[in-house]
């Protein structure tokens, strides 16, 4: 399943480098390679990846991904929601740590 969390490292690993293998973001996102190739057909299916194949320094035929436009805007939209998202797991682990906190403080005395 394509979430919010692999849409937002996506994007940001190809706009820091459009010349990147599957294999590297797959490494980078801790996830196969073939659920890697599945993230990046949707996106590409979606419109909001866009993919050029050239010559590496190889000669082998490799690919350049670019966020289109509709990229651009789903790449910020996406950014807010994980981090919206992330800011409340801090908030919950943050309240956890100060029950845990408060037991230990209870039970040692």
């Amino acid at each position: 399943m394509l979430t919010d969390e692999y849409r937002y490292k996506i994007f940001k690993l190809v706009e820091a480098n459009p010349e990147v293998s599957q294999r590297e973001l797959a490494r980078k996102l801790g996830i196969s390679l073939g659920k890697t190739n599945f993230c990046l057909k949707a996106l590409i299916d979606k419109g909001l990846i866009k993919v050029n194949n050239f010559r590496n320094s190889n000669n082998k035929l490799a690919y350049a991904y670019k966020l289109t436009p509709s990229g651009i805007d789903e790449k910020a939209n996406v950014t807010i929601r994980f981090l919206k998202k992330k800011m409340k797991e801090y908030e919950l682990l943050k309240q956890e740590i100060e029950n845990i906190s408060q037991e230990v403080r209870h039970d040692s005395h």
